[in-house]
């Protein structure tokens, strides 16, 4: 599955790039992205719904469900704190670019609005970058840290994109955890980026 991911993302970079894709398509894309991630967020959820072992959990965990989200937001920011130690940039431009948590499409074009198209293409980089290599750590950090462990790296992609590998390498009792995190991080990066930037 994952060499499918790489070769899909490779083969649209090319097509896009050599020009392939008609111009009255491109302002269809954005919808079309739209819908095939219901798609995926509908089969994860027929999923989740049929099983009646995720609600028992989550109602065992209880409030401990949002240590998840806050725990990822923690970990991502003090992360981008590290990032001006190493390049000339700085703290308030590398917690805005944390604060996207993967979600590249909006963090780039907020910060291109708020910032500048620099910062923008960052966030949007960085963000991209983030969402690719959740695709590769998360069987990873399932079979080797524990199937909760792996929903981190997804940060708010794991209500939408990254959430059907999460189901199927942790199992379907951490995919309703997993949708709360995307969903809480999701709600918090319009808030933060703001915020962060000025």
């Amino acid at each position: 599955m994952l060499w499918m991911i790489f070769l899909s993302v490779a083969a649209g970079f090319f097509a896009g790039f050599m020009g392939w894709i008609p111009a009255g398509i491109q302002p269809y894309l954005d919808r079309l992205i739209t819908y095939g991630v219901c798609l995926i967020v509908f089969s994860v959820g027929i999923t989740i719904g049929r099983n009646r072992e995720v609600w028992r959990r989550i109602k065992t965990l209880g409030i401990r469900v949002l240590l998840l989200p806050a725990s990822v937001a923690a970990g991502t920011l003090l992360g981008s704190l590290l990032v001006p130690l190493l390049i000339p940039i700085g703290f308030r431009e590398t917690l805005a670019v944390g604060a996207g948590f993967g979600w590249y499409s909006l963090s780039g074009v907020l910060l291109m609005q708020l910032h500048s198209a620099d910062l923008g293409a960052l966030a949007f980089l960085s963000n991209v970058f983030r969402e690719l290599l959740s695709f590769a750590v998360i069987p990873l950090l399932a079979w080797y840290a524990g199937p909760f462990t792996c929903i981190a790296p997804g940060g708010a992609t794991t209500m939408d994109t990254t959430l059907p590998l999460i189901n199927r390498f942790s199992g379907a009792e951490n995919s309703l955890p997993a949708f709360i995190n995307g969903l809480l991080l999701t709600i918090c990066v319009p808030i933060l980026i703001p915020l962060f930037i000025g």
